[in-house]
């Protein structure tokens, strides 16, 4: 018999939640972690990242007193308290999950493992090429790390990846942002906010390039007001280490120009964890470096599944957490189980302003042929937004303008990460605008925002 039913390598967002479902359904489990419990999204992304924004909000909320009323002088911060305090949020989380395998009797194996062959119907599997143990399932959740650029790679002082910008021993007063997507953007708020120069470099035309253009133009605009310089069209051509700083050099339009700053960001995606996990010996397929799987999340291997980074896109942690529980439903002969909806899946950037987004872009619409209708409404138009003081941004929605059918929703501006869920629900549920039109949005809120760009999508909206 084989030692687990289900033994998971990875324990971040994917691998943890596959864990903890797994047990649930009676299956006995085992999770392979070769660092620490949470992976990179809690301990080095997800949740560190937004630990040091909230700091950033507060330091501008801080130097914008005066429209509120209150009087403060000499402000100033401890950056090593700032830095300090994000790496115990992630810790008090990792700790959470290793408390949530114990409660769930999920057995935690520290260590490589690999892939190491078959024995009739079960998985081998070696641990740090020591301890070997045998499934009868196996799902891959081995994450991914920061992409590299040839020339211009990291080294961990001068040029950062994500994991060193979350933890530099001092404030930069100037920083280079290469890639504007949630990573890079998210980086750039985050230290033009609490005071330094920032020039975010991008080779496409548009930043934060996934999302609908609209929404990217006007995220743009905002940044630039707050003085974060942004370059698209623009490639790094070399990145020269000094002594203290590092001297870009970029090019758009034929055109080059130098820019010298203390640090450089790097931000241009990520490369999955595939390698030395035994997968030559099996039939699994790589292709553009990610594990190729079914709408069930099983490889070409029989008994083994990929979930999360490692798998394909898009890369989020919530993505990745609902594969897990999907995965080990379908193992299991869940009769609810059911294969993942891309579309239905909700991209968020915690910038200031945030930008939120599920479904399809007005571009994306288009060119499917659909026939649409597109409502829009403004934060300057409710009264919830104004009292807050955050009156830039915009909700955006876009139906098919003969099913009404929901086809994307796309939000800038004040807690658009929270917001968006409502309009995941109503994809979910597959609610047509007339529904949304019927439901009653409580006042004052941001969330009727969401309702008015219902209404002006159909030509009903209220106040505007």
């Amino acid at each position: 018999m084989a030692d687990y039913d289900i033994v998971i390598i990875g324990g971040g967002p994917g691998g943890y939640v596959a864990a903890i479902r797994a047990s649930q359904l009676g299956f006995k489990t085992a999770v392979i972690e070769k660092d620490q419990m949470g992976g990179i999204c809690l301990n080095w992304g997800c949740i560190p990242t937004k630990a040091l924004l909230r700091t950033s909000e507060i330091n501008h909320l801080l130097h914008s007193l005066d429209a509120y009323g209150f009087k403060a002088e000499n402000i100033s911060f401890d950056f090593k308290k700032i830095i300090e305090r994000s790496r115990a949020v992630a810790n008090q989380l990792a700790s959470g999950v290793r408390h949530l395998m114990k409660k769930n009797k999920v057995t935690v194996l520290e260590g490589n493992a690999q892939i190491k062959g078959r024995l009739g119907t079960d998985i081998e599997l070696t641990i740090d090429g020591k301890t070997t143990i045998k499934a009868s399932h196996v799902i891959l959740a081995t994450g991914a790390r920061a992409r590299q650029l040839p020339g211009l790679e990291s080294d961990g002082k001068l040029i950062w990846t994500y994991k060193e910008a979350m933890v530099p021993e001092k404030m930069p007063s100037s920083l280079l942002v290469i890639g504007s997507g949630a990573i890079g953007i998210e980086f750039a708020s985050f230290y033009r906010l609490m005071g330094a120069e920032v020039t975010v470099v991008e080779v496409l035309e548009t930043i934060l390039p996934v999302e609908d253009k609209e929404i990217s133009a006007f995220a743009k605009k905002s940044f630039e007001k707050q003085g974060i310089k942004i370059h698209t069209g623009t490639t790094v051509k070399s990145l020269k280490k000094n002594k203290d700083s590092v001297t870009a050099t970029f090019e758009s339009s034929g055109k080059s120009q130098e820019l010298t700053v203390d640090r450089v960001i790097l931000a241009v995606g990520i490369v999955a964890n595939t390698e030395n996990l035994g997968l030559e010996k099996t039939k699994i397929k790589v292709e553009k470096g990610h594990i190729v799987t079914n709408e069930w999340c099983a490889t070409d291997e029989p008994g083994i599944y990929a979930i999360g980074d490692v798998a394909s896109g898009p890369w989020l942690a919530h993505k990745a957490m609902h594969e897990g529980v999907l995965c080990v439903e379908k193992i299991k002969g869940l009769k609810s189980a059911h294969p993942m909806k891309t579309k239905n899946i909700p991209g968020c950037t915690y910038s200031y302003p945030q930008i939120a987004s599920v479904g399809l872009t007005e571009d994306a619409a288009k060119a499917l042929g659909r026939d649409i209708k597109v409502g829009r409404f403004p934060y300057i138009g409710n009264g919830k937004a104004i009292a807050m003081g955050e009156t830039e941004g915009l909700i955006k929605t876009i139906f098919d303008g003969k099913t009404g059918e929901l086809l994307g929703a796309h939000m800038i501006g004040a807690e658009v990460t929270e917001l968006i869920q409502g309009f995941c629900l109503a994809k979910t549920l597959e609610a047509t605008e007339q529904e949304m039109i019927e439901t009653i949005f409580p006042h004052p809120t941001l969330s009727e925002m969401m309702h008015e760009s219902v209404l002006d999508a159909f030509g009903q909206v209220i106040h505007m």
